[in-house]
């Protein structure tokens, strides 16, 4: 993997970098909480399976809050 960069997934941009565990921290720059993304382990993974792994993560997440709902 890359060691840093940029990725949009349907209009949303994230940075994904390497995490201090090994796996992959998805920071969610475009989204309205300043801060939030989620993490992911394993090691390198293409963009078709970081963008994979971006969509489900955006499925999960209120409208309202924008933070993972219930």
């Amino acid at each position: 993997m890359v060691e840093e960069h940029r990725i949009e997934v349907d209009g949303e941009l994230f940075l994904v970098h390497a995490s201090a565990h090994g796996g992959t921290d998805y920071d969610w720059i475009s989204g309205p909480n300043a801060g939030y993304g989620f993490s992911s382990s394993g090691g390198a993974r293409t963009d078709d399976e970081h963008a994979a792994s971006i969509r489900v993560f955006l499925s999960m997440i209120d409208p309202v809050t924008g933070f993972i709902g219930d």
